[in-house]
């Protein structure tokens, strides 16, 4: 189940669900209790949750009661709040608690729209690597050196790679490192965000500003007020909004749409591209002053590819171990494919992989079919020695770690003897 939607009113709950199922299957309830039930029996990806269940009321409490028994469940949905009445207090409280988003109701149609959108992406690589940077290769040992060191300032960070790579993950584990971490982390997809919509988004509105304003509405940048504002996919935001994100950022203030009055904001702000950082530079597509203003430190989450074999194969244990209900091995074909493969969708890629094999597996020995991965192409004639010992050894690497060090498993893994497997650790340093 993709969508849940629990709102007392009838009227509302349908149009919600109207607008939402292009994104897919949509399912809606209306009163409280029919909520636990709903959450076991569909397991959706998001919810969206009204604030209020009274007639009249308008402190959001009812709401806040639910967001917060959904937040202390194993594995919650992303969720998005509603409520008619726009006070930043109540966003505040409910983004402290767990959700995701608010939408202020009556809604444009594109920016629910949008909103669920950018939960449902980035839900599944959330919550599957319950907020955690896995890995052991160098490159990732000194990226979680780097959060560690830059987490505790207040420095403006910008996060750079590949789609899939875990952006999000490294912006997450920022926020847990600094002094704001009791405060709200708020991520904006800027990817997601129709162009028409940004200023509202960021800066917020007052009602009669724009038409469907039909209420004033705190923008992004109040809502975190004393956390983390998190901008994914800055590179995707139009020059002209860059400006204005520029002085927002140099004033510590904005002015919502409709207003002439400017309010003050206290947020760190954090963003990720994955814009090649050559192309940041270029002033027809990103300002360099906003770049400067926002690349005070600049961490690069490396490819999946970069990673090393090691690191694939305790990832695919890992994910394995998360949606298979039954024990799983890999062939020695599979291992050494998996290993071997470019993985151009980086981690993200690999956890669908891996829950596809699991899913359509017929066996508890997975193939490399079972995967629905592409063949490789053929690799291009490479020196004696250099290529098939490099590759040897990466084998060898993901089958210990698959593993977990226990020589005996990893030699049936290679469908070597134990003795024969000593030797290639001996020939290759490990």
């Amino acid at each position: 189940m993709t969508l849940l939607i629990l709102d007392d009113d009838p009227d509302v709950a349908l149009a919600a669900r109207l607008a939402l199922r292009r994104l897919g299957p949509v399912a809606v309830r209306h009163a409280p209790a029919e909520l636990a039930p709903a959450l076991d029996e569909l397991a959706p990806q998001v919810l969206l949750l009204d604030m209020n269940f009274t007639p009249g009321a308008s402190d959001g409490a009812a709401g806040l009661a639910l967001l917060r028994d959904v937040m202390a469940r194993p594995r919650p949905p992303a969720v998005i709040v509603m409520t008619a009445y726009a006070e930043v207090e109540l966003a505040v409280q409910a983004l402290k608690a767990g959700a995701v988003d608010f939408i202020t109701k009556p809604w444009a149609n594109d920016r629910l729209v949008a909103s669920v959108q950018a939960a449902l992406a980035r839900q599944a690589p959330a919550s599957a690597a319950t907020g955690e940077l896995l890995g052991e290769s160098a490159a990732m040992q000194a990226l979680r050196a780097q959060i560690a060191q830059v987490g505790a300032s207040a420095a403006s960070v910008l996060i750079l790679g590949e789609n899939g790579v875990g952006k999000e993950l490294v912006a997450r584990a920022l926020h847990q490192a600094s002094p704001r971490a009791a405060g709200p982390l708020l991520a904006v997809d800027m990817g997601a965000l129709p162009e028409a919509l940004v200023e509202s988004e960021l800066f917020g509105h007052r009602r009669g500003s724009f038409t469907d304003a039909r209420e004033s509405r705190p923008g992004r940048f109040v809502a975190a007020a004393g956390g983390t504002l998190f901008l994914d996919e800055i590179g995707n935001l139009p020059l002209a909004s860059q400006a204005k994100l520029l002085a927002a950022l140099e004033r510590r203030e904005v002015t919502p749409l409709g207003s002439d009055r400017p309010v003050a904001v206290d947020v760190r702000v954090l963003a990720a591209t994955n814009v090649p950082e050559a192309e940041l530079f270029d002033a027809r597509r990103f300002r360099p002053d906003l770049l400067y203003r926002l690349n005070t430190v600049v961490l690069r989450v490396p490819s999946l590819r970069e990673r090393g074999a090691g690191d694939i194969a305790l990832l695919l244990r890992h994910y394995l171990g998360q949606f298979a209900n039954r024990p799983v091995e890999l062939t020695a074909d599979a291992l050494a494919r998996l290993a071997a493969y470019r993985w151009p969708g980086n981690v993200r890629e690999l956890r669908q992989a891996c829950e596809r094999a699991t899913l359509l597996a017929r066996g508890p020995v997975l193939s490399w079919g079972d995967f629905g991965l592409p063949d490789l192409p053929a690799a291009a004639p490479a020196p004696a020695g250099l290529d098939l010992a490099q590759r040897e050894r990466e084998t060898v690497q993901a089958a210990l770690a698959q593993a977990q060090g226990n020589i005996s498993a990893a030699a049936k893994l290679l469908g070597v003897s134990r003795a024969a497997l000593y030797r290639k650790l001996d020939k290759h340093g490990l």
